[in-house]
C-alpha cells in the first residue's frame, strides 16, 4: 500500500477512535410513546423531562430524567431511600388481613439462595450426602448445618440463609438480594458503554435495577440507564401486586429505558 493510502487510513482509525472517546451531549427530553406493549401513556409534561403510564391492572410507571448529584450511585442510593420509605409508609397505612401464611419473595429468594451453595458444592467436590456432611473447609467457604443456615464465600459469591428465620443476602457479582420474611429487596448495578462507544476503553454509562417487595405484595422499583455523568433516564414502577422482572409489563419498562437512556 502506497505511502499516502497508509496516511488516509492511520487518519481514519485515529478520527474513529476519537469519536468513540467523545462523551455525546446529555440528553434534554423524553421519547415517551403513546404506547409501549402493555404501557399507556397518561400524561407527559410540557418541558418533555418526565411522562406516566399506567396499565390495565393499576400499575403506574412515571418515566423521568433524573439530573446527576455528586455521582450517579449516590443519586441512585437517594432514589432508593426515597421509595423505600414511601413503601415502608403505604405498609403501615395499609389495613391488616389475616390470612394464612403463603409463600413469599424472602422464602424464594432463601431457597435459591440453598440451591446455589449446593450447586458451588457439587461443583468443586462432586455429590454430597446431605446438607448436614458438608463441613467447613476454607478452600471452598461453604458451610451448610443441619438447622438450614447457609454462608457460601466464593470469588464472585457471597450468601447468607437462614430457613428458619426465613431470611437471605444474597449478592453475585452485580446482584445483590436482602429477603426477611414477606419483604425482599433486589438491585444490580453495572457500568455499560454508551451507545456509539462500543470501542471506547472506557464504561461511561450506567444501568441499575431496583425491586421491592413488602408485605401484601405491594411493589415499588424502578429501572435506570444513562451516562455516569447524567442524567439518568429512570422509570419509577409501582403497583398494588407482584411483579416481576420476567413479565411482560416489566418488559415494556426496559424498552423505554433503553429508548432513552442512550445505553
Amino acid at each position: 500500500m502506497k505511502p499516502t493510502l497508509l496516511l488516509v487510513a492511520a487518519s481514519g482509525i485515529a478520527f474513529s477512535l476519537a469519536a468513540c472517546g467523545r462523551a455525546p451531549p446529555p440528553r434534554a427530553s423524553l421519547d415517551c410513546p403513546a404506547k409501549q406493549g402493555d404501557l399507556t401513556r397518561v400524561s407527559a409534561a410540557a418541558d418533555g423531562r418526565s411522562c406516566v403510564y399506567s396499565t390495565a391492572e393499576g400499575a403506574e410507571v412515571t418515566l423521568q430524567l433524573l439530573p446527576v448529584r455528586g455521582s450517579a450511585y449516590a443519586t441512585l442510593d437517594e432514589l432508593e431511600s426515597r421509595l423505600s420509605a414511601e413503601a415502608e409508609a403505604a405498609a403501615a397505612n395499609a389495613p391488616k388481613i389475616d390470612t394464612k401464611p403463603s409463600p413469599q419473595a424472602a422464602s424464594d429468594a432463601a431457597r435459591a439462595a440453598d440451591q446455589a451453595a449446593k450447586d458451588a458444592v457439587q461443583g468443586d467436590v462432586g455429590d454430597a450426602e446431605s446438607e448436614s456432611d458438608v463441613g467447613v473447609d476454607g478452600s471452598r467457604g461453604v458451610i451448610v448445618d443441619d438447622k438450614g443456615a447457609t454462608r457460601v464465600n466464593l470469588p464472585g459469591i457471597h450468601i447468607e440463609a437462614d430457613d428458619a428465620n426465613d431470611s437471605a443476602r444474597v449478592q453475585i457479582g452485580p446482584l445483590h438480594i436482602d429477603a426477611n420474611g414477606e419483604e425482599a429487596e433486589i438491585r444490580i448495578r453495572r457500568s455499560v458503554r454508551l451507545k456509539g462507544e462500543a470501542l471506547s476503553t472506557e464504561k461511561r454509562g450506567i444501568r441499575a435495577t431496583y425491586l421491592s417487595h413488602s408485605e401484601g405484595d405491594r411493589f415499588v422499583g424502578y429501572e435506570a440507564a444513562g451516562p455516569k455523568t447524567g442524567p439518568l433516564t429512570v422509570a419509577v414502577i409501582r403497583s398494588k401486586e407482584h411483579i416481576e422482572d420476567g413479565d411482560g409489563v416489566y418488559g415494556d419498562v426496559k424498552r423505554l429505558v433503553r429508548l432513552n437512556g442512550g445505553v
